[in-house]
């Protein structure tokens, strides 16, 4: 089994890994739209699900995986109003690839996180 971090301070304070390989699997956890290198989160669902989706096309190159290997999807959006701007980007990054996927409209921890994506990928 392999961990890989990012080297977030949510990492370590909540102990758990950004993701672990297993495998030919790779669970993503749920990232939101910190670029985490400066801890910055850029305004509007559409800036945060890009920089979800540069973290999580980072993870997955660190754990041998692509993108083309996400076979599972769970986007949580703080608002269902999200989803109409959101979808272009969903649809540009994952539209090829067709994982399976689901959307849930929920609260996240911090006020300024708008979207949260976690995926699995899986090399057979």
């Amino acid at each position: 089994m392999k961990h890989i971090s990012t080297g977030s301070p949510f990492e370590k304070a909540m102990g758990y890994s950004r993701a672990v390989v297993k495998g030919g699997w790779c669970f993503v956890s749920g990232v939101t739209g910190y670029d985490y290198t400066s801890m910055q989160m850029p305004v509007g669902v559409v800036a945060q699900a890009r920089n979800c989706f540069a973290t999580i096309d980072d993870v997955l190159t660190q754990a041998g995986f692509t993108r083309a290997d996400i076979v599972r999807v769970q986007y949580t959006v703080v608002s269902a109003d999200l989803v109409a701007d959101l979808a272009q980007v969903l649809a540009d990054v994952l539209g090829e690839v067709r994982p399976a996927a689901t959307m849930v409209v929920a609260g996240l921890i911090r006020p300024e996180m708008l979207i949260e994506i976690e995926v699995t990928a899986f090399k057979g």
